[in-house]
């Protein structure tokens, strides 16, 4: 007989016919009348399938009184309309196999109340929660939105490198990928020689995909990267992580107000989305998470987002009257605080800030014409701050090299990418958005090692 997944039983359309569904105990509960109730989840839906099993079943006593939360069963019945409240359907059990037993002194996850933070000592289990199970299934749709959107929009999904030996953001927080013996590092005078490395020069983990992906942009027209990023940044924050997600299109023959439009249309896409197919995860956090979270997805959606250049930003936050940890001020970057006093207090929508100095962004960053500041814009939303961040990138050779050597790089490193500001150079723009942050933006979780399934932190990678 075909399994049948519990988010389908739940639609009812089966009624008074035989059902085969699998999954793992919630809860069972013992009637004085001789039978048990079984509340079974099997993963595709937040909510349980009712189980209803006499005690005159063979195994019974040897079995079916055993289970206890986190044991996984195959049940096989007929599904019936609820004779009692809060489920429309249930079924009424014919046979019971269990696949396995679960010792409720040792089952972490089957007491009531476990903290997050213990939960993500347990990252390999924590998924059968309620709130880790609806954090997982809007994070899967959220995945599968990101690509319809793009899809649909003509660009092309690219796998760029996970291994470079370039440094995207000219921040120096890499990890270096080495083959070399940590007890006989070979050395060409006081440095080590990376040419007897596996790579031939010294190599590193990724901190973006953008400027391979920028390459296909500028043959294609409109590309976009999803994938693994690192960061070797020591920061224990709940903003941070050290593995995560980042979704980076690009488009050729396009400005910074083409970036802005798309990223605005893109956040909309990923929030009306989940708002249409995930309403009972998100009724879920809802009550249990933020009790604001739709209230305010609602209205970012209805929202047009504030175009706002930093100068000017930054004149409002310092004439605000606000108390800033921080003070704001010209040549400085936007912390969290500002960003959210400006989202939530002084325009109550999503802004997309533009116009930045350019000592205090990347060197790919177009230089506007009155040489303090870039084509840059960063997207920020409410509760959580910046979700996006993008530009026009430079194209003309010249001042891209300059930047280059601003920062201390060296040119040879990034000939591939100079030699697209000399075959067909075009004007493109693209920007970066972190999954997890969207997750959490969309969730109302918290903690950012909350909503990828194994956190990679400072001092923590034990899965």
């Amino acid at each position: 007989m075909k399994r049948a997944y519990i988010a389908e039983a739940l639609k009812g359309k089966d009624v008074d016919q035989e059902i085969l569904v699998k999954g793992w105990v919630r809860t069972r509960r013992d009637s004085k009348g001789g039978f048990s109730f079984i509340e079974l989840n099997d993963g595709s839906c937040f909510n349980n399938l009712q189980i209803i099993v006499d005690a005159d079943l063979d195994n019974y006593q040897d079995e079916v009184i055993k289970l206890f939360p986190g044991s996984s069963i195959s049940v096989k019945g007929t599904l019936v309309k609820s004779q009692g409240g809060g489920q429309s359907v249930e079924v009424k059990a014919n046979e019971i196999k269990v696949y396995g037993f679960c010792d409720p002194d040792e089952y972490a996850v089957g007491k009531q109340r476990v903290s997050f933070e213990r939960l993500r000592e347990i990252a390999h289990l924590r998924v059968r929660t309620n709130t880790f199970g609806a954090v997982t299934r809007v994070r899967n749709k959220l995945a599968k939105a990101t690509h319809d959107f793009f899809q649909e929009r003509g660009f092309y999904y690219i796998n760029t490198p996970i291994i470079t030996a370039n440094d995207c953001e000219g921040a120096g927080e890499m990890f270096r990928v080495t083959t070399l013996d940590p007890d006989a590092i070979p050395r060409n005078k006081d440095e080590v020689d990376y040419s007897k490395d596996f790579f031939g020069k010294e190599s590193f983990l990724t901190v973006s995909g953008q400027l391979a992906v920028e390459s296909f942009a500028c043959g294609l027209s409109n590309a976009y990267t999803f994938g693994p990023t690192f960061r070797a940044e020591n920061s224990n924050t709940s903003r941070h992580l050290a593995e995560f997600w980042m979704i980076e299109p690009e488009m050729a023959f396009a400005d910074l107000a083409d970036d802005a439009d798309l990223a605005e249309e893109y956040i909309k896409y990923l929030i009306t989305t989940v708002l249409n197919e995930c309403a009972e995860d998100m009724d879920f956090f809802n009550k249990r998470i933020d009790k604001t979270i739709l209230q305010t997805l609602a209205h970012v959606n209805e929202s047009e987002f504030v175009r706002l250049s930093y100068t000017d930003a930054i004149d409002i936050l310092s004439k605000s009257g606000q108390k800033f940890e921080f003070e704001p001020a010209w040549g400085n970057d936007l912390q969290t605080e500002h960003e959210r006093f400006l989202t939530e207090k002084e325009f109550k929508k999503p802004i997309i800030v533009t116009d930045y100095p350019r000592d205090i962004k990347a060197f790919y960053m177009k230089q506007n014409d009155d040489g303090k500041t870039v084509a840059a814009m960063d997207v920020l939303v409410p509760k959580i701050g910046e979700i996006i961040g993008g530009s026009q990138r430079e194209d003309n050779i010249q001042k891209l090299d300059s930047r280059i050597k601003e920062q201390g790089m060296e040119l040879e490193p990034y000939w591939w990418y100079r030699d697209l500001r000399k075959f067909g150079n075009v004007p493109h723009a693209g920007f970066g958005l972190g999954f997890e942050r969207m997750v959490q933006f969309v969730t109302g979780m918290d903690n950012i090692r909350d909503v990828i399934p194994f956190p990679r932190t400072p001092r923590s990678a034990d899965f």
